[in-house]
C-alpha cells in the first residue's frame, strides 16, 4: 500500500496510525501542502478534494481518512478494530461521526489556528473543543477505550487531534480519563507518534 500524508495532519495520522498498528507494509509519499502539491493535476486525480491522505492499494484508490480506516480495517478482517456486528459497528461509526464533526471543528479547529494560521474564533473553537472532550472524558470514565475494552479504529480516529489539542491552546489538564487513554493508545505495539509542533500550549 502507499499512503499520501503530510506530517502535521492529523487526518493523515490516524491513516499512519493504523496501518502501523496493524504492521501493514505500506510506503509513505509526502504531500508538500506548503507548496499547493495538493492541487496539483497529478494529486487531483487522486483525490478531487485536494486533501491527504489518500491510499492507494493496487488499482484502488482510496480518500478520506476514516474511510481509509474501514477500508483497512475491513479488508485485513481485523473484527477487533472494527466489529461485524450491526450493534458493533454503529458504535464505531458513531465515534467517526464525532471525529469528522466535533473534533474537527474543536481541537482540530483550535490547532489550525497555530499550526496553519487559520482565520478561525479561537475563543470558539476552544470551547467546542472543550465540549467534546467532556464528553470523551465522560465516556472513557467506564472503559479504557471508546467503544470498549479494547482499541477500534474509533480510538484511532479520535487519538492525533485530542493529543495534539494543547498546540492550539487547549488544555487537557482537567481531563484525567483522556490523558489516561492517550497513553494507553501510545502504549499500543507499533504506535507511532503524531509530529510535534512547538505552538500554543505546547510552546
Amino acid at each position: 500500500m502507499k499512503l499520501y500524508y503530510h506530517p502535521l495532519s492529523g487526518h493523515s495520522h490516524r491513516a499512519r496510525l493504523l496501518l502501523s498498528l496493524l504492521g501493514v507494509d505500506h510506503q509513505l509519499v509526502e504531500v508538500d501542502l506548503a507548496a499547493g502539491a495538493q492541487q496539483s493535476p497529478e494529486f487531483l486525480k487522486l483525490n478531487r478534494f485536494g486533501q491527504v491522505p489518500v491510499l492507494i492499494d493496487g488499482d484502488l484508490t482510496i480518500a478520506d481518512s476514516n474511510a481509509i480506516l474501514v477500508y483497512v480495517a475491513r479488508k485485513l478482517g481485523k473484527t477487533g478494530w472494527l466489529p461485524d456486528t450491526p450493534a458493533g459497528e454503529a458504535a464505531v461509526q458513531r465515534w467517526l461521526s464525532v471525529a469528522a464533526g466535533e473534533i474537527a471543528y474543536g481541537p482540530a479547529a483550535a490547532r489550525l489556528i497555530t499550526v496553519f494560521k487559520r482565520d478561525f474564533r479561537a475563543a470558539e473553537v476552544i470551547a467546542r473543543a472543550h465540549r467534546i472532550l467532556g464528553l470523551v472524558e465522560a465516556e472513557l470514565a467506564t472503559q479504557p477505550f471508546i467503544v470498549g475494552a479494547a482499541p477500534s479504529i474509533a480510538d484511532v480516529a479520535l487519538y492525533s487531534y485530542i493529543a495534539r489539542a494543547p498546540e492550539g491552546n487547549v488544555d487537557l489538564s482537567a481531563y484525567a480519563q483522556v490523558r489516561a487513554w492517550l497513553e494507553r493508545i501510545e502504549a499500543l505495539p507499533g504506535f507511532v507518534p503524531f509530529a510535534k509542533t512547538p505552538v500554543g500550549l505546547a510552546a
